[in-house]
């Protein structure tokens, strides 16, 4: 009889462009698939896993029985006794109803009109002491009411309303103007609220909101990505006499859609800004309707039409039909207004399509190839004419090169080619304006325009105050001028890091003021150790032992490190101790650590003082993480982890409590 062990669980996010492959990746990976048997035989890893544990499957925002019908042969028959289920939602009942049959659906109501104030109440005063209305006046109560009664107890558009009225001042008047607006039938309540709170929205934040549509249904999106595309369209602008950076309104806008309950956050970073974040569904259909009606951008399902109105289109972007994509490219070869471009697509054709259109004032051009196997692409030279970019994303399985012509481009302000496996050119960017570098590192053979060497041009040849994130820089073209020369950078990868780049960090003096965030990869045997105890502003930090070794003390780390990342390390007790003294270490995580001691123990009395968050990925070696006493940790509040193939890790009690 076989053993049933702890219980996993698991949201995917379905919508309606779906792929199976990535939906089992997902649910693979949330369950405790390890890394090799997501990449080798994932639908039989998968099924095998799911029949000896007790799973909770929830498959979010089905739209078609076909996806359903490559989900279903994975999961194993569901065994009552062992209490695994699997939860669907849909918009479409005929959906519900042809996977689970008339007595498996659960209608949602609308919420009742006290659950309906209740959740009102909750978003209004979410960022007050006292969530109540005892300083309120009886008559605000009221309209308070009456503006709940008429989102007819659909919670999105309770929520939306909640977050348009947190921007206006709390009074009578205000609260009225906006129950005026509200339309009196309950079943448009939805619409028109949404639409209600687009229209409330400052002028300047109104395209900022648009720019969400452009991405796929239920699409996670960086915010480092949305914000960069904001200022590569100057939809932020900073004024000359101000002081403050383009990054630092474009986060205040983020997050003032958020606080209006417009944008969703996906996931915060170790100091609580927003690092990702979607926006629901029909916010979504939203953006696309009022983007079509503005002339804001198109997709691919309205692009068409009289010539003279598609030559005039802003933006335009694909993400569900190949073959209406490639016709528009046919059939449109000028596009002389177009400022962004967004493909997400399967086919890696795309580049071709593109070679023969004429893109003067391109801005923005992201290209998203969903592929599972490594395909080559030719990346045409006439991308070099783009004499506007500002912003460029490439996305993929995809294997080519940059060519040497786009080196030109003078306006570019983001590259970002780190989750492909494109190559980068020979020689040197012209961009004074280059921000934002990221690339594979290890995947690139010509890194000339880092060379050092005088016979090439080096990075130092770029503008030295703008720079501000190097994403991954190969070891052998990194020397203390790097960061002498580059002021401003805030985030800096090295891979392959050797023994003379260790002494170059630790002995670097003055150390760069400005570096936040720095990650090193190492692929080699070391025998220096690191001391990082200089840099004052490092407070992310992440150490990835490839196959390699370098040595951890406590001198290793910065004094003001937040956030710690060590992947593939050899940790022992000595490691744990230097861990344990961190001063204000709040995130830990260790992902795919040799575990020296089958156990692992955290307790002492000064034991991890600030720490909140621990995160242990699929660790070899290790049988127990225990924690002897209650003072230690005093902060932290969720331990999450991932297991392997292996045997169960036992928790001991405290640790268990706070798992997640």
């Amino acid at each position: 009889m076989s053993v049933i062990n702890l219980s996993v669980r698991g949201l995917v996010y379905v919508s309606q462009q779906p792929r199976a492959g990535e939906i089992l990746q997902d649910i693979a990976k949330q369950v405790g698939l390890t890394e090799d048997e997501r990449k080798e035989n994932l639908e039989n890893n998968l099924r095998s896993l799911l029949k000896i544990k007790r799973y909770v499957i929830l498959l979010d925002d089905i739209w078609d029985v076909e996806i359903w019908d490559d989900l279903k042969l994975v999961f194993p028959e569901c065994d009552s006794k062992i209490g695994s289920r699997i939860i669907i939602t849909s918009r479409n009942s005929n959906v519900v109803r042809y996977i689970g049959g008339d007595f498996s659906i659960h209608v949602l109501q609308p919420l009742n009109s006290e659950n309906s104030f209740e959740l009102f109440t909750k978003k209004i005063f979410i960022f007050d002491n006292n969530n109540n209305w005892a300083n309120a006046s009886p008559e605000l109560v009221d309209i308070g009411r009456n503006i709940v009664g008429r989102c007819g107890g659909i919670p999105l558009a309770i929520e939306v309303t909640a977050g348009m009225l947190r921007a206006r001042e709390r009074t009578e008047r205000a609260w009225n103007r906006v129950l005026e607006s509200m339309s009196h039938k309950v079943q448009d309540g939805c619409a028109k609220v949404l639409a209600l709170s687009y229209n409330d929205l400052p002028i300047a934040l109104r395209p900022c909101f648009l720019y969400f549509g452009l991405y796929p249904e239920d699409h996670e999106i960086r915010a480092f990505d949305l914000t960069n595309m904001w200022i590569a369209e100057k939809l932020i602008v900073v004024n000359s006499g101000n002081g403050r950076e383009a990054e630092s309104v474009a986060d205040d806008v983020l997050n003032d859609l958020v606080s209006r309950n417009m944008i969703q956050v996906a996931k915060r970073t170790y100091d609580g800004r927003i690092s990702s974040c979607r926006i629901h569904d029909l916010l979504h259909s939203l953006c696309v309707d009022l983007a079509k009606e503005s002339n804001f951008f198109h997709t691919e399902h309205n692009a068409f039409g009289d010539p003279g109105n598609v030559a005039r289109v802003r933006r335009i972007t694909f993400y569900s039909d190949n073959n209406v994509m490639n016709e528009f490219f046919r059939s449109n070869t000028k596009l002389e207004k177009l400022r962004a471009l967004f493909c997400f697509t399967e086919d890696p054709c795309i580049f071709s399509q593109l070679a023969h259109l004429d893109f003067k004032l391109l801005q923005v051009l992201v290209v998203v190839i969903f592929v599972d196997d490594i395909c080559d692409v030719s990346i045409p030279n006439t991308f070099g004419n783009m004499s506007c970019l500002r912003y460029l994303r490439f996305q993929g399985h995809i294997y080519g090169k940059l060519p040497n012509c786009m080196l030109k481009l003078k306006r570019l302000e983001t590259l970002d080619i780190g989750y492909s496996l494109i190559k980068f050119p020979a020689g040197v960017w012209k961009s004074t304006q280059l921000k934002h570098l990221c690339y594979g590192g290890s995947n690139q053979a010509s890194n000339s325009c880092f060379s050092i060497s005088p016979i090439f041009p080096n990075l130092y040849s770029l503008a030295h105050n703008n720079v501000q994130t190097l994403m991954w820089l190969d070891d052998k073209f990194f020397e203390a001028t790097l960061l002498h020369r580059l002021m401003n950078l805030r985030k800096l990868g090295i891979i392959g890091v050797s023994d003379s780049t260790v002494k170059i960090l630790s002995a670097l003096s003055p150390v760069p003021t400005a570096l936040e965030v720095l990650k090193l990869s190492v692929s080699r045997h070391m025998s220096e150790q690191i001391n990082l105890s200089s840099y004052p502003n490092i407070v992310k930090l992440c150490l990835i032992n490839v196959c390699g070794t370098m040595r951890l003390n406590s001198e290793a780390f910065p004094p003001n490190l937040v956030k710690l990342t060590l992947v593939r390390y050899k940790v022992d007790g000595h490691v744990v101790a230097v861990l344990k003294k961190l001063p204000k270490l709040r995130i830990l995580k260790m992902d795919w650590c040799s575990h020296m001691e089958e156990k692992m123990d955290l307790s002492g009395g000064d034991s991890f003082p600030q720490l909140e968050f621990l995160h242990i990925n699929e660790p070899d070696g290790l049988s127990e993480v225990m924690c002897r006493d209650d003072v230690s940790m005093p902060k932290l509040k969720k331990l999450l982890l991932v297991q392997g193939s292996g045997s169960p890790i036992s928790l001991s009690e405290r640790l268990a409590k706070l798992r997640i």
